[in-house]
């Protein structure tokens, strides 16, 4: 039986781009671990697009972003997460009772898709892993 979680929501500005990538890489690795869990990827300002450079390099991953473009992010999707994990600071506008998790150390994938990946799938795999042995 898979363990219930709940939402994940990746953020960062632009939500073209990390948080697209983290949210991909978390849904494979929740399922590999039998999670009962759900990404999202929302930006505080997003881009119109994804960016190429993730695109390109989700495909050759073999995975690919959730939606069609970046969403905004919502009060709402704020208020329900089971976990928000931030690739920037969120807004003033952005309420959360909680305290997001802060992963600002991830390299920009404008400069290169394979070193931003490699740093947000290993922190994408320690939040898997911590959330599989939580009681």
């Amino acid at each position: 039986m898979a363990k219930a979680v709940g939402t994940v929501v990746f953020v960062c500005e632009h939500g073209s781009a990390k948080s697209v990538i983290a949210a991909a890489h978390f849904e494979r690795l929740a399922a590999a671990a039998r999670l009962d869990a759900r990404a999202i990827s929302r930006g505080t300002d997003p881009d119109a697009a994804f960016t190429n450079n993730t695109l390109e390099g989700l495909a050759r991953d073999g995975l690919r972003p959730a939606g069609d473009a970046p969403v905004r992010l919502s009060a709402r999707e704020l208020a329900e997460a089971a976990r928000v994990v931030s690739f920037c600071e969120l807004p003033d506008a952005y309420a959360y009772s909680g305290l997001p998790e802060r992963w600002e150390d991830i390299p920009p994938v404008s400069e290169g898709y394979e070193p931003a990946r490699q740093a947000i799938a290993q922190r994408v795999g320690q939040l898997v892993r911590e959330l599989s042995s939580a009681e």
